[in-house]
């Protein structure tokens, strides 16, 4: 039987897991995401945090980061995870908060990074496809066992193909989205 609630649940979660996973790619413009969720080992290395659980992070203009930490003893800490992270931003101490000027995007680097949206975007679907065949092999069992008739087990088929093309083209509606952001100059 086809709990539909159930399967746009978790389709919505994939989608929600992609839309996160692509807002951390760099576009050419700063943005918090690109540094709220690399994890610090904050305070001595007792403590597993993410930048945006030990600081204030704001984007003043379209080349620079500012993390604003509130407590100033880790500052040190934060900037460390941040190279530690290896994803090609330079953090610099500036007083008491932390300053990561983006360097402008080269063609390259958009071509690599509409690559790596490519990546992310056919998980995504993948995902959607799992959920499918689950649900799909579910519905089979069902008629197997004569628990629904040919008709209900062909609507439910549809109605199950009909849901995932719709989370599919919101993900690529978001991956097109994302595409168009990263081209722009």
């Amino acid at each position: 039987m086809l709990n539909e609630s159930s399967l746009r649940s978790k389709m919505q979660k994939v989608l929600s897991l992609v839309a996160s996973d692509i807002a951390s790619i760099r576009t050419g413009r700063s943005t918090p995401t690109l540094v709220e969720d690399i994890e610090i080992n904050a305070y001595g290395g007792t403590q597993l945090l993410m930048v945006k659980e030990l600081s204030t992070i704001s984007a003043p203009d379209n080349q620079t980061i500012l993390i604003d930490p509130w407590d100033k003893s880790i500052i040190g800490e934060i900037k460390q995870g941040i190279v530690e992270a290896k994803i090609g931003l330079n953090p610099s101490i500036d007083g008491e908060v932390i300053r990561i000027s983006l360097p402008p995007m080269t063609t390259e680097d958009r071509e690599k990074f509409v690559r790596l949206l490519s990546t992310k975007l056919e998980s995504g679907r993948v995902m959607v496809r799992q959920i499918r065949a689950e649900a799909l092999k579910d519905i089979r069992k069902s008629f197997e066992e004569k628990e629904i008739g040919e008709d209900d087990k062909f609507n439910q088929e549809k109605r199950l193909q009909e849901i995932t093309d719709d989370y599919i083209e919101k993900i690529n509606e978001a991956g097109e989205n994302k595409k168009k952001q990263l081209l722009q100059i």
